[in-house]
């Protein structure tokens, strides 16, 4: 299984996307997953201790490492570079292993104006591509809202794309942004996570607002999930209400994608 988890920026997509890695790691599946935002918090959210989580180097800053597999000069931009650089390694070797989870972080690559053909960019879309095609672990993605490490190529093999929303409408707008983006890339099969939902009028308002995505669960709103956060723990770890909920979202995207085939 292949799961894309996006949203606004603080709806709490990344505590929804780790919750569901440690809950398919407990039921013994091999899981990777992989902090595409550039804002990458996702390790913390999986139980990595902060101060293991702050020497994870993205993949984007192994200098060294793309030019090795692409062939271009480092610290030099331009140039002739492989485009189709081996990857097939790179999860197994640079992932930081935490509660049966092997976990990646991509990293961001700097660049000026509106895009960036360069050695870092191809290195992130041929590892992405590998990890999403090539390898048989369930996946999950903490993307950033704009999914554009997602190309045509790789959101063919996505299983699922999970929108998280809180109540607020520059989530709800968010999330209709991403409803096209995803069309655009031809990625159909996209689900509502309710997040930070105080009570059933919360939740019923909000799905007023998005009536044509399918809503696979709610996870309210509890001190204990923000006091973790605090502590550099996992809301798995001390929430069993969260894993109850993260449990039964799970439950109705294997039935949501089940009625699909």
């Amino acid at each position: 299984m292949k799961i894309a988890v996006t949203g606004k920026g603080g709806v709490g997509k990344t505590t929804v996307a780790a919750g569901l890695a440690r809950l398919f790691a407990q039921e013994g599946r091999p899981v990777i997953t992989i902090d595409a935002d550039p804002d990458a918090n996702l390790a913390a959210a999986l139980g990595i201790p902060p101060a293991d989580a702050a020497r994870i180097v993205p993949i984007a800053k192994m200098k060294d490492l793309i030019a090795e597999r692409t062939g271009a000069k480092p610290g030099t931009s331009g140039g002739i570079y492989k485009l189709n650089p081996r990857v097939d390694d790179l999860p197994d070797e640079f992932s930081v292993k935490v509660n049966g989870v092997k976990h990646l972080v991509l990293g961001t690559v700097e660049k000026g104006g509106s895009g960036c053909i360069c050695p870092e960019s191809t290195v992130l879309k041929a590892l992405m591509k590998h990890v999403i095609v090539r390898r048989d672990e369930v996946v999950i993605m903490d993307m950033e809202a704009g999914i554009e490490h997602l190309g045509r190529g790789t959101a063919a093999s996505v299983d699922a794309l999970l929108v998280v929303v809180e109540p607020g409408q520059r989530s709800v707008q968010t999330a209709r942004q991403i409803q096209k983006l995803a069309a655009d890339l031809n990625l159909l099969k996209i689900f509502l996570v309710l997040n930070k939902v105080h009570d059933a009028a919360e939740e019923g308002q909000l799905r007023t607002y998005l009536p044509d995505l399918p809503v696979i669960g709610t996870v309210r709103e509890r001190e204990s999930i923000r006091k973790a956060d605090l502590e550099g723990r996992s809301p798995y770890d001390v929430e069993p209400a969260f894993v109850a909920e993260i449990a039964a979202i799970k439950e109705r995207l294997a039935a949501g994608l089940a009625a699909d085939n």
